[in-house]
């Protein structure tokens, strides 16, 4: 029987470890503030409100990644690890139910629960790796910006939304900062399998939702010809950018990151996974707005917002999938960025026509990107 509390030595990962359910169950809360966070974007898509909601999405995204690496180098499978991550879930779904009032009156509510979960998430890797003999002068450098980020935010939350904006936005230069000094300092000791894992993990769990948006607007509007068109689109689009990452490129970074050791090691996963994943993962969002605003108008042309949305996401998602594989091999895919930079002027020019038009574009270009790199997801 396990006992709760374990000594630091059996705290550290086993090195062949997987994903575990208190992880998975630790990415539904932070799905679910995705969910909130498209909703929100949905109802309201100025650019004042894109870009709050893009700051959102950083503070949550980026307190999601840093649990990935405290959990990367834990012991998922020992009681004191599980609990606490049962611990960091309910605070994160405190800030997820409070997604709406980031920018609100009641800011403190979705602040504070993120910062707890950073103090938890440090904590632990502290004292995961207390017993790893090393210098922990990475840790330092990764705490020491993110207090000062920290602080930022919370004097942010206090302020009126328009000066929150600004220091939100330092805060997560801060963020940037903490990344990219810990990252320069050797000491990680990097899973890959269980990185890549987690990711996927995430990104499945992002589509999904981005498929729950599409049938809640589609039973809430009542079924017609036009909307099972769009509704059968949006399901097809959601397959295939499925397809477009995980029919060879998740594997490739798994891969390519297992070549590597050390720092260099660690500054791929950072670029690959940390950095570069947060805009692909937002671009989910963008698509699952413009399913959104699609589904609930099925009769309505496509108009420019909503094809912003949908050329936004698109090439977020496509286009940052090939910048990953790229930051880890210098393989650049050109036909995904040309595929992208012609379908994006075709949905361009169907604004203004029925929107079944755009989500057929997409579809046709994602299937010609599947054929066109089926040699490569069997040989790479």
């Amino acid at each position: 029987m396990r006992t709760i509390f374990s000594s630091a030595k059996h705290l550290v990962t086993p090195r062949e470890q997987s994903a575990d359910f208190v992880e998975l169950f630790f990415d539904l809360v932070f799905v679910y503030a995705i969910t909130r966070i498209t909703s929100l974007t949905a109802h309201n898509m100025e650019t004042i409100q894109v870009i709050q909601s893009l700051l959102i999405f950083w503070l949550i995204w980026w307190g999601w990644t840093q649990f990935t690496w405290t959990l990367n180098a834990a012991n998922t499978r020992v009681a004191e690890i599980r609990m606490l991550v049962l611990i960091a879930t309910g605070v994160a779904f405190i800030m997820a139910s409070s997604v709406d009032e980031a920018f609100g009156d009641s800011a403190l509510w979705f602040i504070l629960p993120y910062v707890i979960i950073r103090t938890i998430g440090i904590g632990l890797y502290i004292r995961v790796t207390s017993s790893v003999v090393g210098d922990h002068s990475r840790i330092i450098a990764f705490t020491v910006p993110s207090i000062i980020a920290w602080i930022l935010l919370i004097i942010g939350a206090f302020s009126d939304p328009p000066q929150r904006i600004w220091w939100w936005l330092t805060a997560t230069g801060f963020d940037l900062l903490s990344g990219y000094l810990g990252g320069r300092i050797d000491g990680w000791d990097v899973k890959p399998k269980h990185f890549a894992e987690r990711h996927g993990l995430l990104v499945i769990i992002a589509l999904g939702e981005s498929l729950i948006v599409a049938a809640t607007a589609v039973s809430s509007y009542g079924i017609s010809q036009e909307i099972i068109i769009v509704g059968l689109l949006a399901v097809a689009v959601t397959c295939l950018l499925w397809w477009s990452y995980f029919s060879w490129i998740n594997e490739y970074l798994e891969e390519h990151l297992n070549k590597e050791s050390g720092i260099k090691q660690a500054k791929r996963a950072r670029n690959a996974y940390s950095f570069i994943h947060f805009p692909l993962i937002f671009g989910i969002i963008g698509m699952a707005v413009g399913f959104e605003k699609i589904l609930s108008h099925p009769h309505d042309n496509l108009s420019t917002s909503v094809a912003f949305a949908l050329i936004g996401g698109y090439l977020l998602f496509v286009g940052f999938t090939a910048i990953s594989v790229w930051s880890v091999s210098r393989l650049f895919l050109m036909p995904r960025f040309l595929i992208l930079i012609f379908s994006s002027i075709g949905i361009a020019l169907t604004i203004g026509h029925p929107t079944y038009l755009a989500l057929s574009i997409i579809t046709v270009s994602l299937t010609l990107l599947t054929f066109i790199e089926w040699k490569k997801c069997r040989h790479s």
